[in-house]
């Protein structure tokens, strides 16, 4: 009997990955943070990404122009995709980032919405939408 209630699921701001390092590059990275210079090998990792995207700014841009993608976190809610099949309309999402269909959307609605996914990121949907979506995910 607790009265503790969970009033919404948090979500994750970051993806997870997981890399190889040798020995040798380990160890200086290891360094790094020993000097200070970084507070771990996450805060290295995540600056050494930045910078070398940063590296590739315009040529990012281009690219997302060119593939019309959305930047950054795009919400799908019920109430928007019953509004694209009122409409009689297909969505083919393209992001670059977070792209999230909320959780009360059914599998039955998302077929009849979104025509393919595209999502260089994350997706966070329901375990039944992915699955009812999964010859349409690019």
């Amino acid at each position: 009997m607790s009265n503790v209630r969970q009033i919404r699921d948090k979500t994750p701001e970051s993806e997870k990955i997981t890399i190889n390092l040798g020995f040798v590059d380990l160890g200086r990275v290891d360094l790094l943070v020993q000097e200070g210079f970084y507070s771990n090998r996450s805060d290295f990792i995540r600056t050494a990404i930045r910078n070398h995207l940063d590296t590739h700014t315009e040529t990012l841009s281009r690219s997302i122009e060119r593939h019309t993608m959305e930047l950054g976190l795009r919400d799908y809610t019920r109430a928007d995709l019953e509004q694209v099949k009122a409409a009689g309309e297909i969505l083919h999402v393209k992001v670059v980032g977070l792209a999230r269909i909320a959780a009360d959307v059914t599998p039955e609605l998302a077929r009849a919405t979104i025509g393919s996914l595209t999502v260089l990121g994350a997706l966070q949907a329901s375990a039944e939408v992915k699955t009812a979506l999964a010859d349409r995910i690019l």
